[in-house]
């Protein structure tokens, strides 16, 4: 028989909600009031057409399936009480925060690589205030939600993350976004080396490059930093939890 792997177990009151999240490569038992739901990147740079991923030559195509698991993911959240937080990536217009030919994110960044490439996108790719670094409509941030701003692939990285968890109390990340094998993966293992419990719902992610990027992700995630579920035992588990009105 597998044990859940409870997260709260020897701090937690016994009268406080929780439910058992099927994941692998064993159950989770979730807290929602020690929870939280990380919305990696869903800027319009990396999942709208005409964004930064698409004119750099990613294929974009099934981001739909995973923008509308992603809603669906934090209408349940947010019934629960579950925090939601929001990545977003980008830098300042005059890109100074995303390093000079010094900074391996220099060479690395596929965006700041595109825009030397081709210099009549110089300026539109993931500058704070543009149109590529906003978050899409259909997930715009509600009310309470937490916007943390990032300028490398973890979001933890010279960051407020690990302070707006802390004084939180959260200790279960369920991340979600875009891509599964770079920022997604990328925070995950951060949040591992922080004490975090990283769980990475693999329908509610989607990859950059082959197919396979997700595969080796969730192997990794499940390996060796966290945990592996989806979007339907999330919500089925997390949706059983009874909510009171405040």
């Amino acid at each position: 028989m597998t044990i859940a792997i409870d997260p709260a177990a020897l701090r937690r009151a016994p009268d406080v909600p929780t439910c058992t999240l099927p994941a692998r490569p064993e159950p989770l038992v979730v807290t929602p009031a020690e929870t939280a739901i990380v919305v990696v990147d869903m800027q319009n740079a990396y999942a709208t057409a005409g964004g930064y991923v698409d004119k750099a030559g990613f294929d974009i195509s099934g981001n739909r399936a995973c923008i509308d698991n992603i809603a669906k993911v934090l209408t349940v959240a947010r019934a629960a009480r579950i925090p939601v937080i929001y990545f977003q990536n980008g830098w300042d217009a005059d890109y100074i925060e995303a390093g000079g030919p010094g900074s391996p994110n220099f060479h690395k960044s596929n965006a700041l690589k595109t825009m030397r490439a081709r210099p009549e996108l110089q300026g539109q790719f993931l500058a704070k205030g543009g149109w590529d670094y906003e978050i899409i409509p259909d997930l715009t941030p509600q009310e309470g939600d937490i916007v943390v701003p990032k300028t490398r692939y973890s979001g933890f990285f010279n960051s407020t993350m690990d302070s707006t968890l802390r004084a939180r109390g959260i200790r279960t990340l369920i991340f979600t976004g875009i891509a599964t094998n770079v920022c997604v993966e990328s925070s995950l293992r951060d949040a591992f080396h922080l004490e975090y419990f990283g769980v990475m719902l693999s329908d509610a992610t989607h990859w950059l490059g082959p197919e396979y990027m997700q595969k080796a992700s969730e192997y990794n995630v499940e390996t060796f930093f966290g945990w592996v579920s989806s979007t339907a035992d999330f919500c089925g588990a997390v949706g059983q939890i009874p909510t009171t009105e405040a």
